[in-house]
């Protein structure tokens, strides 16, 4: 794996280099599913501009920080795992509610909740209470992928937004264990209705970021860690990466390690390292072993169109996860209050 160091410092180039090429690409066709209230030229006459508006908002912040794409796209997962995508994860807590979905320990390290906000206002200049907070969440994140390099993936709009944010502890039963593993991955995103070709791109996410060390410590903690699919000499570097605090303390949650060796482009290196027993994660070291799951690692490690199709597909199922639309939600004018 190479220093995070030399990653960053090909960052801004890799980034004028995928703008360039991206722009005028679209992956794939639009998925031919039924997605009740969404529509692919939603915003044709209300806002012919919206995604023009995110994806410029967009582009300089991702080259002044590099790290943007991967909070985006978690943003996103987050956002939709736990009472489906509808921006409630922006939400500032209202009334008597002290403890919001955010305040879960699962969603540590969650960020640029206020770049949405910043883009909100951008376009509420452009067609005001037009373009609900779910759907910039959803093109933002689109955005991040094919800004990165991945595939510029066409998405039904229409999202509305919730008026409440569920508590704390609906989070914490949504939102997947950093030790989770296959089985709990898998029936995770079937319930998405996604097939397990799907649910292995989706995983390809973790292609971009990094990993907060205290999830890799809680890693170690597992007793099934030694059975797992882990290069010894990818553990040790873990281990020194990660010194033994405790899992809960500051200084494991403000030191990290890079996702893969490319961690900021988005490509198949994921699956590379997941063959070969370098992941950081539970789920990314067993999904390279596991008879299920490890026939689709090799063939998107062998074939990056195959894994940007497949991700494209998983990619609008978990978007379009029990989403509001019509009178069942909002548009908000400001992303962070319930109007």
């Amino acid at each position: 794996m190479k220093p995070k160091s030399k990653v960053a410092e090909s960052a801004a180039a890799s980034c004028f280099l995928v703008m360039s090429l991206i722009c005028s690409s679209i992956n794939g066709e639009q998925a031919e599913t039924n997605y009740e209230g969404l529509s692919y030229s939603y915003y044709e006459k209300t806002c012919p501009k919206v995604e023009e508006i995110v994806r410029s908002s967009l582009s300089s912040m991702f080259i002044l920080d590099p790290t943007s794409p991967a909070a985006l796209l978690r943003l996103m997962f987050h956002d939709c795992q736990v009472q489906g995508c509808d921006a409630s994860i922006l939400l500032e807590p209202s009334g008597d509610q002290q403890f919001t979905e955010l305040d879960s320990a699962k969603n540590f390290g969650i960020r640029k909740r206020d770049l949405i906000g910043s883009i909100k206002t951008s376009l509420e200049l452009e067609c005001p209470k037009q373009v609900s907070c779910s759907d910039v969440i959803i093109l933002a994140a689109r955005d991040a992928v094919a800004l990165t390099g991945g595939p510029l993936i066409a998405v039904p709009l229409g999202r509305k937004d919730s008026l409440s944010t569920p508590s704390k502890h609906v989070a914490d039963s949504k939102l997947p264990p950093s030790t989770a593993d296959v089985d709990t991955t898998l029936n995770l995103f079937a319930s998405k209705g996604m097939t397990i070709e799907e649910s292995v791109a989706i995983m390809g996410a973790h292609t971009i970021g990094v990993t907060h060390c205290n999830n890799v410590l809680s890693r170690f903690d597992n007793a099934n860690a030694t059975s797992e699919n882990m290069d010894p000499r990818f553990q040790t570097f873990l281990r020194v990466a990660c010194p033994e605090f405790s899992p809960t303390s500051q200084a494991a949650e403000a030191t990290f390690v890079p996702n893969d060796q490319t961690s900021v482009i988005f490509d198949t290196a994921y699956y590379d390292d997941a063959i070969a027993g370098r992941g950081n994660l539970r789920i990314d070291s067993e999904i390279g072993a596991d008879p299920r799951t490890r026939p689709f690692v090799e063939a998107f490690a062998a074939d990056q169109d195959r894994f940007f199709n497949a991700f494209s597909s998983a990619f609008v199922k978990l978007s379009s996860y029990k989403v509001l639309t019509g009178s069942e939600g909002v548009v908000r004018s400001v992303c962070d209050k319930a109007d």
